[in-house]
């Protein structure tokens, strides 16, 4: 038997390369080893979206249509809708019992989100619960391990704390999950900041190769580099963290001294990168205008994926519900 992973994105927009290399991919890679179950965590969009709900519709098609033309296998992998399984909320519901509010107030992420986001009023209790969700998502499928980089661990110890307090008090139904750790790629947007949407620095997996030619020709390089003469620095270079991943490693070894001695220009060199990150993505962004031909696709594989998604947590609902003798 496979080990049993759970994982899920938020419907926040079209993914853009970040999200790709630093989520997807891995997700792509552990579907081939593990019993899979990736959701689309919609109801998670309503603890920051709550006052908007507009776009998490539109937003859960374009990820999905991202997931499948990159590589996530329906056939392989249960793919489904949070919020068309109840056993989600259910769990929640219960979860949220034997919760101390302590736990919750201590979660860094949840400290870090009142600081630096202001334009929306997040003293929600759902805002403060959300781990206990979070939780729920994961030991609803009885998953032993969850893909999570280093900075993740402490979210996953709660799921960990309120599976083993549920266990203690009622009696053993869930496992705890253990940290499938993943390395994340450190991908810098066109600003040099963190690639998100919200910065307006992001490459998109669905744009075309003419959008991501003329964001790379924008694109910030090393700002110490002042003529075309000048020497540069690839360590300095915004640019270079993307050649990185993207750009050959024969290639890199010919650009790097080239950069140093001034033999290349930033505009060359970017358009070097752009040529690369365009093949790369071509058979990926090809496959994803023909899924989205058929309107119903993303309608079909969810309402299947959440048909066998539910019937696992419908067994798992039993159990908990034999233990709490209710």
């Amino acid at each position: 038997m496979k080990q049993r992973v759970v994982s899920g994105m938020r419907p926040t927009g079209r993914l853009h390369i970040g999200h790709y290399h630093g989520v997807l991919e891995n997700w792509i890679a552990i579907q081939e080893q593990f019993d899979c179950f990736f959701f689309v965590a919609d109801w998670h969009s309503l603890t920051t979206e709550y006052a908007d709900t507009s776009g998490i519709k539109d937003s859960t098609r374009d990820m999905v249509l991202d997931w499948v033309a990159f590589g996530l296998d329906p056939q392989k992998s249960v793919i489904f809708e949070q919020s068309q399984v109840a056993q989600h909320a259910e769990l929640n519901l219960i979860l949220g019992m034997i919760t101390p509010v302590s736990w919750l107030e201590r979660n860094p992420t949840y400290k870090e989100m009142l600081d630096n986001i202001e334009q929306r009023d997040l003293s929600t209790f759902g805002f403060l619960g959300y781990p206990v969700l979070m939780a729920a998502d994961i030991i609803l499928y009885r998953a032993l391990r969850v893909p999570v980089g280093h900075d993740q661990l402490p979210h996953l110890e709660i799921t960990r704390e309120i599976a083993r307090r549920f266990n203690h008090l009622y009696g053993q139904v869930f496992p705890e999950p253990e940290a499938l750790l993943t390395e994340t790629p450190k991908l810098l947007g066109l600003d040099g900041r963190k690639m998100s949407k919200s910065y307006n620095n992001s490459i998109y997996l669905s744009e075309t190769a003419e959008e991501t030619a003329a964001k790379i020709k924008a694109m910030v390089t090393d700002t110490q580099r002042i003529r075309r003469a000048d020497p540069g620095d690839p360590e300095r270079c915004v640019a270079f963290n993307l050649h990185r991943i993207y750009v050959p490693q024969e290639t890199l070894e010919e650009i790097v001294p080239a950069c140093k001695s001034a033999a290349i220009g930033c505009v060359d060199c970017k358009k070097i990168l752009s040529d690369c990150i365009n093949e790369r993505l071509a058979p990926c962004r090809a496959r994803r205008v023909e899924l989205a031909r058929d309107a119903s696709f993303v309608d079909d594989l969810l309402a299947e994926g959440s048909r066998r998604a539910a019937a696992v947590a419908a067994t798992t609902m039993q159990d908990v519900r034999a233990a709490l003798k209710v």
